[in-house]
């Protein structure tokens, strides 16, 4: 079977803001002034401590005039402070925002043109997780945790520039017993977080994933009485969540180990700074100095140490988000790489029915209508579910697939209609393969109505806007007058605007397939497949279905997944399926 990219729970994070910055790119301007801003902040603050020091140096020498120079230079420095990050963080808020709404577009473009094989391989939390919560992640790292970032490599930078200037004995001695046991605690610290935050981040999307699961099947949970027995699977996913963010905090606690070589900096330097002032070394301001910077510069390493934790996660994040759009990575040529389902000897078969004589090239020599042939699909290596398939429908003919439930008919109409790729074999569609259309114009020429047609919360228009074209309440109208179901849509509370709820659970299973069929007019398809619902259908609605497909017929093949006598008797042809094979083509009397 062709190869479903899966995702990884712990993808690789190399090189991962390198793999992130295409994304990126459109913003660089936007950052980089709020970076420059942000750096001139920084340096603001640093010069605090320094005209503090000048400060007292002249109060102690008795000198009014420096003194107030020093103390006005201290005021306009923390006022230029303020409103320069100020400044900074509204531009990486708009450039943040800016991100995540091109991300967001994105990974929606990307799942929505995805292939079925693979949203129905995953989990839809995880998908959720994905592409909501990590993606937020990266508008947080551009707007909060980068300027963070920034602000404190430009602290600490400015910070050690000032210090060594003022003096290189007493700058000498911060590094000496500073640095050392603060580089080993980040070594320590980084090494536990590589290995922690991973597994929290995928034991997160699980609890996700599952209780999205929970919301979506609440009532059969509760007419099976079931929420017991679910509540252990998701009591058993959070237990695993915490024991994940119990790792993770453990290896958070690595950086709590700076506090001891913080007072140990400290009471270093106000003895060495007492001893080097009492031999006129440094004065009392560059000791003053020292103390004022050193605290706020232990500050910054706690906040450093934070923020790295934080980069860590959203590292984590980012990966996860660029695993999820290089699985989606969409190609010009969709057909599957070959396997050991291109290998299955099909044997010979009949030509497909009013084909002529091949071109020796495998591909018939009637290029019109819709052709499927030696098509064999597997859902598992192990476990084919059709078996070469040869089928042909022409332009304009109406048919039917009928068969016992598991038969393989509705996987054959996806396969029909190009939302699945067979694993060996071809579809085509007037002489062209589908895998080789692209996937606009394959949804333009083929459409599917499945049994249960899933609508979205809004109104009735918001439904049908979802058809491909952006149409209006003009084109609403119109397919519905089309198809003559204008008088059922005035029959609805409130027309168009009549409020669905949640997943249009106000349509019955017939009605959604009007809203199908309404879709399916607006798009004017080469190919109509329709899945009968097999729900009971009332008499009102069932007449409505076939009348609106009647009219829609006209100019186009139809195919219908028949379940109910009824239907089948009314099809012109009708192609039978038993256990993944055609078994039977049979042409009917019109009714």
């Amino acid at each position: 079977m062709a190869e479903v990219r899966m995702l990884t729970e712990e993808p690789d994070q190399r090189r991962v803001l390198r793999r992130a910055w295409p994304h990126l790119r459109a913003h660089r301007a936007a950052m980089a002034g709020a970076i420059a801003v942000n750096l001139l902040s920084t340096l603001s603050l640093t010069l605090v401590p320094v005209a503090i020091g000048r400060a007292v140096d002249r109060l102690l020498d008795q000198d009014r005039t420096g003194l107030l120079v020093y103390a006005a230079a201290v005021i306009v420095l923390v006022v230029l402070r303020t409103v320069l990050l100020r400044w900074s963080e509204l531009l990486l808020t708009r450039a943040g925002e800016r991100v995540v709404h091109g991300l967001r577009d994105l990974v929606v473009e990307r799942l929505g043109g995805t292939s079925l094989r693979f949203l129905e391989a995953h989990r839809g939390g995880e998908l959720l997780q994905r592409s909501t919560v990590e993606i937020a992640e990266v508008a947080t790292f551009v707007r909060s945790q980068l300027p963070d970032l920034i602000s404190l490599g430009g602290y600490l930078l400015f910070t050690a520039i000032v210090l060594a200037t003022s003096s290189w004995q007493l700058f000498g001695l911060l590094v000496l017993v500073f640095g050392p046991p603060v580089w080993l605690l980040g070594r320590r610290f980084r090494a536990a977080a590589a290995r922690a935050y991973p597994v929290e981040a995928a034991a997160q999307a699980r609890v996700a994933a599952t209780f999205s699961e929970s919301l979506l099947a609440r009532e059969q949970l509760q007419l099976d009485a079931a929420t017991s027995t679910w509540l252990a699977r998701l009591r058993r996913d959070t237990d695993g969540y915490l024991g994940a963010a119990r790792g993770a905090q453990r290896a958070a606690t690595w950086i709590d180990g700076t506090w001891i070589a913080q007072g140990l900096t400290s009471a270093a330097l106000l003895v060495a700074g007492g001893l080097l002032a009492g031999q006129g070394v440094v004065t009392i301001g560059v000791v003053v100095t020292f103390v004022l910077a050193s605290r706020d510069l232990f500050g910054s390493v706690d906040d450093f140490a934070v923020v790295a934790g934080e980069l860590l996660e959203t590292r984590v994040g980012l990966a996860r988000m660029l695993d999820l759009l290089a699985a989606t990575e969409p190609t010009r040529d969709r057909r599957p790489p070959a396997g050991p389902a291109s290998t299955v000897a099909t044997g010979p078969a009949p030509a497909p029915r009013d084909a002529t004589p091949g071109d020796g090239h495998g591909t018939p020599g009637r290029a019109d209508g819709l052709l499927a042939e030696a098509v064999c699909y597997r859902y598992r290596a192990d476990e084919p579910v059709l078996h070469d398939i040869r089928v042909h429908f022409a332009p304009g003919e109406h048919a039917g697939l009928v068969g016992e439930t598991g038969s393989g008919k509705t996987t054959l109409a996806k396969l029909l209609c190009g939302l699945y790729l067979p694993d060996s074999g071809t579809v085509r569609l007037g002489g062209t393969d589908l895998a080789e259309l692209d996937g606009a114009e394959l949804r333009r020429r083929l459409v599917l109505i499945p049994q249960q047609v899933h609508l979205v919360a809004g109104t009735f228009a918001d439904n049908l806007a979802l058809a491909p074209g952006r149409p209006g309440r003009d084109d609403f109208a119109r397919a519905a007058e089309r198809l003559g179901l204008d008088g059922w849509v005035a029959g609805l509370p409130d027309g168009f605007d009549t409020a669905l709820g949640r997943r249009g659970e106000r349509f019955s299973a017939g009605e959604r397939q009007l809203v199908g069929l309404i879709r399916a007019a607006m798009t004017d398809p080469e190919v109509l497949i329709l899945d009968e619902a097999t729900a009971d259908l009332d008499p009102g609605t069932a007449h409505r279905i076939e009348s609106a497909l009647a009219r829609l017929r006209a100019g186009r093949t139809v195919l219908v997944i028949a379940h109910r006598p009824s239907t089948i008797e009314r099809l012109p042809r009708v192609v039978r399926l038993h256990a993944g094979r055609v078994v039977a083509e049979e042409n009917q009397p019109c009714p």
